[in-house]
């Protein structure tokens, strides 16, 4: 590979001894879903995670080892509970780290380590800041749905008003950013749904009282 080749996918691969039972481990206990498989009979397969694959191989020469790949997903805390559930060997609890990533650690059935984590965003020095008051008054299931956002991510509806300010002023490409994971996305739909808000982003123009 030169110095000037771009690569636009990795896939790690990890090997095993018993494909199928690595299958049904990674689809069934840690929520990837499959992607293929190939021979027959079966010595490879790809599982994947979000837009993540890995690749699990059926080594003759199989040795337990302790190769580790680590994702960066939207939720920790979800996934953490999820795989607790199953009964997955959780190698490191859930916590918080000074390099900004909230991170667990499980082990596979072959000795595989697998590491989980969400930015928290948490590095640098406390910003000191003054609150003020401000005067807002909301269309009602708007309010309501910022309230249940607001629990769902946990923190205030001040805090989530700044962070949605926040993202907005700044300028991604052709357009801003958003606070919001995909999943939080998705539950939002949920919240407008719940709600009956059937109006969209621009609709606020033409409010009356």
């Amino acid at each position: 590979m030169t110095s000037n080749t771009e690569s636009a996918q990795v896939f790690p691969t990890l090997k095993v001894d018993d494909i199928n039972a690595a299958v049904d481990f990674y689809t069934d206990k840690l929520g990837f879903s499959l992607k293929f498989t190939w021979g027959d009979p079966l010595t490879y397969a790809g599982v994947t995670l979000g837009k993540v694959t890995i690749h699990l191989s059926k080594d003759t020469d199989y040795v337990k080892g302790h190769s580790e790949v680590n994702f960066i997903i939207d939720n920790a805390d979800t996934q953490y509970e999820y795989h607790l559930a199953n009964g997955v060997e959780i190698v490191t609890p859930i916590e918080d780290q000074a390099y900004g990533i909230r991170d667990y650690t499980i082990r596979d059935l072959y000795g595989n380590y697998l590491g989980f984590g969400h930015y928290i965003y948490n590095q640098g020095s406390p910003i000191k800041i003054e609150r003020v008051d401000v005067p807002v008054r909301l269309e009602k299931r708007l309010a309501a749905l910022l309230q249940e956002l607001a629990a769902h991510k946990n923190m205030s509806i001040s805090a989530c008003l700044e962070e949605t300010l926040l993202h907005t002023f700044e300028r991604v490409g052709d357009t801003v950013a958003s606070p919001h994971t995909v999943s939080t996305l998705n539950y939002i739909q949920e919240l407008k749904k719940k709600h009956g808000i059937d109006y969209d982003t621009h609709d606020g123009y033409r409010f009356i009282e």
